[in-house]
């Protein structure tokens, strides 16, 4: 995977893709991975095509990444238009500790609906779920490329 592969997809252009990003501190062998994504600062982005990439997500997460969207997104948050992080809701609050690193993000493009309204009507919409280091799951949405 290129750079210009994660530019695709966040640019509304790869629809069919699913994006994963793992924290080399949430993966045991993030090297493994190397060949198959993108090396980032502190872990690997991945773009593949949606049944690969849930495969890939569930074993490198242990989690399966449809229930974890579902639990994510009833809390939102600020994801980097990246997809490598985000603001987690719980380090506004005093009870949400100090380690407040994404483990991994899993986002999806939903392509665009003038039909539904809203930023659906204004384009393909990016949908990215958190799991961060203090536990907290979050989500946000943008039009895709806004941001970017």
């Amino acid at each position: 995977m290129t750079d210009s592969d994660r530019t695709a997809f966040l640019a509304g252009d790869r629809p069919e893709d699913v994006l994963a990003y793992l924290s080399e501190r949430a993966v045991s062998d993030p090297g493994a991975l190397k060949e198959y994504g993108e090396r980032v600062a502190d872990g690997i982005v991945l773009v593949l095509p949606g049944d690969d990439a849930r495969g890939v997500f569930q074993r490198a997460a242990g989690i399966d990444p449809m229930a974890f969207a579902k639990d994510a997104m009833d809390t939102a948050g600020e994801v980097r238009r990246d997809c490598t992080g985000g603001v987690c809701p719980a380090s506004r609050s005093r009870e949400g500790g100090s380690d407040h690193r994404a483990r991994f993000v899993f986002a999806f493009a939903e392509e665009q609906n003038e039909a539904v309204g809203g930023p659906y009507a204004e384009g393909d919409v990016i949908h990215a779920y958190v799991a961060c280091t203090c536990g907290q799951r979050y989500s946000d949405k943008w039009v895709a490329g806004e941001g970017s």
